[in-house]
């Protein structure tokens, strides 16, 4: 059943001329006495028997067309014209017969018009466009001679009601034609458009799916630098809590050894031993990702407070420790990373500036917060420093700048040999 009106216009254009031609059959056949003598009922029925051949081959030809060249619904000129492409001279051709026939038939009965009106509909569609108005107005011939009594005009009255009658329905078929073209150019554009977006849609299909594959892919990358920045960390942290704790526990038993007598010796035991219970609790809280344990009862300046004094007592290095402006609360996450700038600083004073003063200040400057560490040893020479450091630790200087880095800081060094070293990190406050 048809289910849009392009399937119902399809329906009328193929089964339309037959109910036509039926309607009119039955009227002419029942005033046949009053429009037609015996000789002409014959040729009437003959006409028809003609007019219903030649509907019997157009539709056969249709279907064999149709299924030769893969037209949906309809080759042109089988109906609307719902395909690209024009019509043929062979619709050109029906047209032409059809009308003809359609012609003699009104002029033996006048009720045969009501088959012929059938040109109005699709004279646009058989025809070629520069063909059309003439067909509309060969319907417009037929019909107003049928309105006006019949073919040809008996009286000038007839004449000139024909005249009219041919007249108005000239204007209003083509009239009509004419909507029918702008309709039929805008029924174009819709579809060309729905295709444009179809092939939109294909396209952005596409793309959603190629952003797919790249969101993928960066998810990927996302967790592969995850993984390395977890790499990172984890040899920092064992870096400043293992290596330095390593570092001073074998500085107290060569201490130990060599002190003179037991007290000595066992003091320096006792810190070694210290050490070793600090630097086993700073690498399990590293592996857990844990702040250092020197924040957690105490905020960055006290915790850089006992950091430093301790350090002071194990290496007898002379050091101040200073804070200057207001205190502000700090993120976890750059207390730590000053802390442990502050413990690389100094653990790296310690094994190679052989200084006999050191200073670390802490400054509050507004929105940054920088810390300083100084010392008079014998410094060295920053454009000869090596990448990595002869002993294969390679966390001092750029494990420091890494650090600040991350909270979209920076670390400077002022240093000349034998003129001490001083490292400046600056970070963003960032309160909790």
């Amino acid at each position: 059943m048809p289910t849009t009106v392009e399937d119902r216009w399809r329906q009328f254009f193929r089964w339309g001329p037959y109910g036509l031609l039926g309607i009119a059959v039955a009227i002419a056949a029942a005033s046949a006495d009053e429009f037609m003598d015996r000789e002409e009922k014959g040729e009437a029925a003959a006409l028809v028997a003609a007019v219903l051949l030649l509907h019997v081959l157009w539709d056969h030809r249709c279907r064999r067309v149709a299924a030769a060249t893969g037209w949906e619904p309809e080759p042109p000129g089988c109906g609307p014209v719902l395909v690209p492409g024009a019509p043929g001279p062979a619709s050109t051709v029906h047209f032409v017969l059809r009308t003809a026939l359609a012609f003699a038939l009104t002029w033996l009965s006048p009720f045969f018009s009501i088959y012929a009106c059938i040109g109005y509909f699709d004279a646009t569609h058989l025809l070629p466009r520069r063909l059309a108005r003439a067909g509309l107005l060969v319907t417009a011939v037929i019909m107003a001679g049928s309105q006006s009594g019949g073919l040809p005009p008996a009286s000038l009255v007839q004449w000139l009601a024909f005249g009219g009658l041919l007249a108005l329905n000239a204007a209003l078929s083509l009239g009509f034609s004419h909507l029918a073209t702008k309709d039929a150019e805008k029924a174009a554009e819709r579809a060309a458009t729905i295709a444009e977006l179809g092939r939109a849609n294909s396209r952005l299909e596409q793309a959603l799916a190629e952003n797919s594959a790249l969101q993928a892919q960066l998810l990927l990358q996302a967790r592969e630098a995850g993984v390395a920045d977890e790499r990172r960390r984890l040899a920092a942290e064992i870096h400043d809590t293992i290596a330095q704790g390593l570092t001073g526990i074998v500085t107290q038993l060569q201490a130990a050894n060599a002190a003179p007598g037991r007290e000595d010796a066992e003091a320096h035991l006792r810190r070694a031993a210290d050490l070793a219970r600090h630097s086993l609790g700073e690498a399990r809280r590293s592996v857990r990702n844990l702040g250092p344990v020197a924040l957690e009862h105490d905020a960055l300046p006290e915790a850089l407070r006992k950091t430093v004094a301790d350090w002071a007592e194990r290496t007898g290095v002379d050091t101040r420790f200073t804070v200057t402006g207001t205190e502000a609360p700090l993120h976890d996450e750059v207390a730590a990373t000053l802390l442990r700038i502050a413990q690389e600083a100094l653990s790296n004073a310690a094994r190679h500036s052989g200084a006999a003063r050191a200073g670390v200040t802490l400054s509050y400057m507004g929105d940054e917060i920088t810390l300083d560490v100084r010392d008079d040893g014998r410094g060295f020479d920053p454009l000869a420093r090596p990448e990595r450091p002869a002993d294969g630790g390679g966390f001092g200087l750029d494990g420091m700048r890494a650090r600040a880095e991350r909270l979209a800081g920076t670390v400077a060094v002022e240093t000349a040999p034998g003129e001490g070293t001083a490292i400046s990190a600056r970070v963003p406050l960032g309160t909790p």
